[in-house]
């Protein structure tokens, strides 16, 4: 058994913490809030001691999750990695490549695995879309469609993503969970060009296309929180391969063979009673479940590693770098 303190007692916290109530493997044991109100509440809801310190919850757990603003990433994973406690930190790893340089060298040293909260690699469409790319089935991916966005999320405690010196802004928060697939799929890419919208919570919204294989394969991402407050949060792909294509959109992910008849994927599906941008739990419980047994077997991560985390938040804040750029003139 893998026993898991938390830090953090709002949104994602509580995402995390159903998601480890319901992990066989794992037990939760403990959380910590700088506000007092909040962390008794949660410690009420899932039955748990409330910590004052990390170095005080350590005594008690293997693994550190760090559920608070991105500003704080880098703070409590440098004291997990003090503590000689292994980390999962929600993404993005931090809002800056140099705070995530600092962060995975002290858990080097300390000889601790510390894994980023990139979900969309483990959820179930798109580790199918992932399958159908590496297998090469319907030939080379020849172009790649992702769509992410919705209004401006309200769920941050004290309104700390309406910062942008703590978020990042919705491009850093949001968008890059596809920056993270398309270089996941497809590694670096060969060009990226990158245009916005930033307003005073930062760069919100993006539309990027990247490059691959010498301009074979092209991959356009459109993602942020600029639409109105009350407009669906959606996300969305449409691949186009050279046998054949894979979409998913507002229905069941549908796969398409030149001269076969459309493919329907069953995916398991779990709900989260404390909510979450969606009510499936199943990418936040697959990546918790190959983090808790690969810790268990000393294995090294594979689908998610700090570098590759590390990779998707240089290109991120790159694409922030352009648009700001062009918003600028």
């Amino acid at each position: 058994m893998t026993r898991v303190g938390i830090i953090g007692c709002g949104f994602m916290g509580r995402m995390h913490a159903n998601v480890l109530s319901a992990l066989p493997s794992a037990e939760l044991v403990g959380c910590l809030d700088l506000k007092s109100e909040r962390s008794a509440k949660f410690a009420e809801e899932f039955g748990l001691p409330v910590y004052a310190t990390v170095a005080e919850m350590a005594k008690h757990c293997d693994v550190i999750d760090v559920c608070t603003p991105t500003d704080a990433h880098k703070q409590y994973t440098l004291e997990a990695a003090a503590a000689g406690k292994h980390v999962f930190c929600e993404k993005p790893l931090a809002l800056s490549v140099e705070d995530a340089d600092e962060m995975i060298a002290a858990c080097r040293a300390a000889g601790v695995e510390l894994m980023v909260g990139h979900c969309i690699r483990f959820w179930p469409e798109y580790v199918k879309l992932k399958e159908l790319v590496d297998s090469k089935e319907l030939g080379e991916l020849v172009s790649l469609n992702l769509t992410r966005y919705g209004g401006f999320p309200k769920w941050a405690s004290d309104g700390w993503n309406r910062t942008e010196e703590r978020c990042g802004g919705g491009v850093l928060d949001m968008h890059i969970h596809d920056t993270d697939f398309a270089l996941y799929l497809m590694g670096e890419p060969d060009s990226m060009i990158s245009h916005g919208s930033v307003d005073e919570r930062g760069a919100g919204h993006a539309f990027t296309t990247m490059t691959f294989r010498d301009g074979q394969t092209i991959i356009h991402l459109e993602g942020g929180w600029n639409l109105p407050p009350n407009a669906p949060f959606k996300m969305a792909f449409r691949a186009v391969f050279e046998k054949g294509a894979a979409i998913w959109d507002a229905g069941p992910m549908g796969v398409w063979r030149d001269g076969a008849e459309a493919e329907y994927p069953e995916f398991k599906a779990m709900k989260a009673e404390g909510g979450g941008n969606l009510s499936d739990l199943g990418g936040y419980y697959a990546e918790w479940a190959d983090f808790i047994d690969r810790l268990q077997a000393s294995k090294p991560l594979e689908v998610v590693t700090p570098e590759s985390s590390r990779l998707s938040l240089k290109y991120t804040l790159d694409e922030i770098g352009q648009i700001k750029a062009k918003a600028a003139r």
